[in-house]
């Protein structure tokens, strides 16, 4: 059986939470400016580009509030199991706690992405 610290997996999940928080408020930031720039006279192609945006944005959103709820719930099975079992966790929870670590690299990677492509179109629009 591995031997894990449950501080150190709890402490991921908040820091993770943490920094989900922030790319929620960095993207409600982001939905704000794309909103003054729609209200600006745009090419047909920019307010495709908009709405391109736009969507995404809420999409991201929805992924953010998502994986706040699965490291939530992650946690609490480790503080469950952790009290259940006497302190040990299960190969499953483990396995869990790096899948989650593995998606929220990706969706954190994703929002980045998207972040540097919404600021080459507000820098490419007048």
């Amino acid at each position: 059986m591995v031997t894990v610290d449950i501080s150190q997996l709890s402490g991921e999940c908040n820091t993770w939470r943490d920094s989900l928080r922030s790319c929620r408020d960095d993207l409600n930031q982001l939905k704000k400016q794309l909103q003054q720039t729609a209200a600006q006279n745009l090419t047909r192609d920019q307010l495709h580009d908009v709405e391109h945006y736009h969507n995404q944005f809420h999409i991201q959103l929805i992924n953010v509030h998502d994986l706040k709820q699965s490291i939530k719930s992650h946690d609490r099975r480790v503080q469950f199991e952790t009290i259940a079992n006497g302190g040990p966790l299960t190969e499953d929870t483990i396995a869990e706690h790096e899948r989650l670590f593995e998606e929220f690299q990706s969706l954190d990677s994703t929002i980045k992405n998207l972040r540097e492509e919404f600021g080459d179109f507000i820098h490419r629009t007048p």
